[in-house]
């Protein structure tokens, strides 16, 4: 398993860049958006990668950003999304919004990602709610210091639905809390929380 390639883009095309690291060039796979991101040629950055083997050969997936690859790897977790239905996704939505969208259950949102039809969608929306709410369970227990100043302070329904999207990108129910309650203030949105928890996390 490669966790991430750190290297110089040696040639950009519509759907790959080539990265040179010590004189090796690895192709990886990107959506438009992550290659829109990439420095020019010669220029060296890092990419977190997925790698998928078949049987006809190795493939790579790269991303900017570890939260990217969780919410990639969150995606092909569900039946009959693979590896470019999960590029496609995250082409069309920010993961802020497909969190967003699983907190929200809005299959819709997902339906807007080329090659995702009607049905797709209403099983990623699912899935992922299910997953959701097993990591929530899982991650939340009795006598925590942090759970019970949440009871204390109370969470809105944005903070919650927040948390609850937090947790399908990996992190702990508790360390979610923590984080949207320090940067969520009255007035801001979902994916505006989200997406301020996700900076502070990556600080």
């Amino acid at each position: 398993m490669i966790a991430y390639i750190k290297g110089t883009v040696e040639q950009l095309s519509g759907q790959s860049v080539t990265l040179d690291n010590q004189g090796i060039g690895y192709i990886i796979n990107a959506s438009p958006a992550t290659l829109s991101r990439l420095p020019k040629k010669g220029e060296p950055t890092q990419l977190f990668t997925h790698m998928q083997v078949k049987e006809d050969g190795i493939s790579l997936f790269g991303f900017l950003t570890s939260e990217e690859l969780q919410m990639y790897n969150l995606l092909i977790s569900v039946s009959g999304v693979g590896p470019k239905v999960g590029m496609s996704i995250l082409a069309a939505l920010t993961p802020a919004q497909i969190v967003t969208a699983i907190a929200n259950g809005d299959a819709i949102a997902f339906s807007k990602a080329p090659g995702v039809g009607k049905k797709t969608a209403q099983r990623i929306s699912l899935e992922l709610q299910d997953k959701i709410k097993s990591k929530d369970s899982a991650g939340s227990f009795a006598g925590d210091s942090v759970a019970t100043t949440s009871i204390a302070v109370g969470t809105s329904s944005e903070k919650q639905d927040a948390i609850d999207a937090l947790t399908a990108l990996g992190y702990s129910h508790n360390e979610s809390l923590r984080v949207v309650l320090e940067v969520a203030v009255e007035g801001m949105t979902v994916e505006q929380i989200i997406k301020g928890a996700l900076k502070k996390m990556s600080q």
